[in-house]
């Protein structure tokens, strides 16, 4: 479908379909919910572990970054139900599942998301043919662990999308509150699409999609 959406800040993306899915050909680049409510931008590291609301970033804080590469959102701008465009959503795991099928399982499917090349991936960009157009970049990722408190990190070898769902479960065990979110995410050193879970402070890229 050659069409383009464009979000609430007059960002333009361009809509591919694969399979019955619809998804922006890039990654999300909005600093204002739909309803037109500002996302608040972090700038302090130690700002941005402790957060338990929507907040969103450049890269390195480097606002260049945000043509190429998007912004980084914590989870808590997923579950506002208000990231995306109107009529579009993060996508559930469902939606991620189905793509993944879609595209052979996932043991193949990172190749067939990336783009070509290695003006963004670092070599050796492994398996990569983007063909289905997906032209997934490797926007790294905001940490947020024992020793981390919001530095970047993997730009250029890692890409990491949220998942609208959240976990009990995650990479220090199990808690009792859902304070993880899953995500998904492509390196460029190998042909998988990884899927795992985490804390829902982690700043990672975010694709909006529609059936």
């Amino acid at each position: 479908d050659h069409v383009n959406i464009t979000d609430i800040d007059g960002n333009s993306y361009y809509v591919i379909r694969i399979g019955t899915q619809l998804w922006m050909k890039e990654s999300l680049k909005t600093t204002k919910y739909n309803d037109g409510t500002a996302i608040p931008i972090a700038t302090v590291s130690s700002q941005w572990s402790g957060l338990t609301t929507g907040a969103c970033c450049w890269y390195d804080y480097n606002i260049s970054n945000k043509d190429v590469y998007g912004a980084l959102y914590n989870w808590y701008t997923v579950s506002s139900g208000k990231l995306c465009p109107a009529g579009w959503k993060v996508p559930d795991n469902q939606d991620w599942l189905e793509l993944v099928d879609y595209l052979g399982g996932k043991d193949w499917a990172s190749g067939k998301l990336k783009e070509t090349g290695t003006i963004h991936w670092s070599d050796p960009n492994t398996g990569a043919t983007n063909e289905k157009g997906f032209t997934a970049l490797p926007g790294g990722a905001r940490f947020v662990e024992m020793h981390e408190f919001g530095e970047f990190h993997d730009i250029n070898k890692t890409g990491y999308w949220w998942s609208a769902n959240e976990s009990y479960e995650g990479p220090n065990g199990v808690s009792d509150n859902p304070v993880y979110g899953f995500y998904y995410s492509l390196e460029h050193d190998n042909n998988i699409l990884n899927h795992d879970t985490k804390f829902k402070a982690w700043g990672l890229s975010v694709r909006c999609m529609r059936h």
